[in-house]
């Protein structure tokens, strides 16, 4: 049987990738100054979600992996978790 599946667009600019961060890597490539600020954000969180565009470019960072899931589909990208 060969059925079609439409789940991945058929431009791959369109794909994304979604990968967990740790907060400590993270904290590690700010400057100083910015570190307190983003761990104001990030609260308590030891792992946030990171959404990549093909070329390794992070285009946003969230609280979790449904949230980045949503983000891409409501964006009309497709997500790929990667680790």
């Amino acid at each position: 049987m060969n059925t079609p599946f439409k789940g991945f667009p058929e431009d791959a600019e369109r794909i994304v990738y979604v990968r967990p961060i740790a907060v400590a890597d993270l904290a590690a490539e700010l400057p100083q100054e910015a570190q307190a600020e983003m761990r104001e954000q990030v609260g308590e969180a030891e792992v946030i979600y990171s959404v990549h565009a093909p070329n390794g470019r992070r285009l946003a960072l969230v609280a979790d992996r449904n949230l980045a899931f949503h983000l891409a589909k409501a964006h009309d990208f497709a997500p790929v978790s990667v680790h």
